[in-house]
């Protein structure tokens, strides 16, 4: 399996590690964050709180599995106020998190960087159907912090950099395993 992911992400993400999900550090406070609203998804997707369930019901179901790989992408900005170029980089790493889900039959769960863009790819650019039934929960991406993982954290345990200096955006992701 390490092979696998380790091919499909090699020349297309910035890093990778792999960790045992042991390792994971959940935050509370992180997940109450959710409850703010701060990114707007908030109540409004099923891979957000609260649909995506409760800290400890995402933790038993992380904890289900005894590996993780993370991976990263790197981008270049204008300055660090670049919503434009943060917007364009987010969605192409989303792409190579669908890749890499593709690459694996769909059969692991993944973890995102910010809300499921399931919708938008697949059903023509429309938001998440939330509250009616999820169109793909074959296919969903959950978020990395939405399941209360603070993501510094998980860089440190992985290796791999959150920082990657001035006027640059990285985004993680996370493929669950056994």
């Amino acid at each position: 399996m390490k092979e696998l992911l380790e091919a499909a992400a090699a020349g297309k993400a910035y890093e990778w590690g792999f960790i045992s999900t042991a390792e994971l550090v959940f935050s509370p406070e992180l997940y109450k964050t959710c409850s703010t609203n701060v990114c707007g998804h908030y109540n409004t997707t099923w891979t957000c709180p609260p649909a995506s369930g409760a800290l400890e019901e995402q933790r038993a179901k992380i904890l289900s599995y005894k590996n993780a790989f993370i991976f990263t992408t790197k981008y270049r900005l204008e300055d660090s106020f670049d919503w434009e170029g943060m917007t364009l980089a987010r969605e192409t790493h989303t792409a190579l998190t669908v890749e890499i889900r593709e690459k694996l039959g769909g059969t692991f769960p993944v973890y995102g960087a910010g809300s499921c863009p399931c919708c938008k790819l697949y059903a023509g650019g429309e938001s998440c159907a939330f509250p009616d039934p999820c169109r793909f929960p074959d296919k969903k991406i959950s978020s990395i912090e939405a399941a209360g993982i603070n993501v510094t954290d998980l860089s440190r345990s992985a290796g791999v950099k959150y920082n990657n200096g001035a006027n640059t955006v990285t985004y993680f992701s996370m493929v669950l395993f056994n």
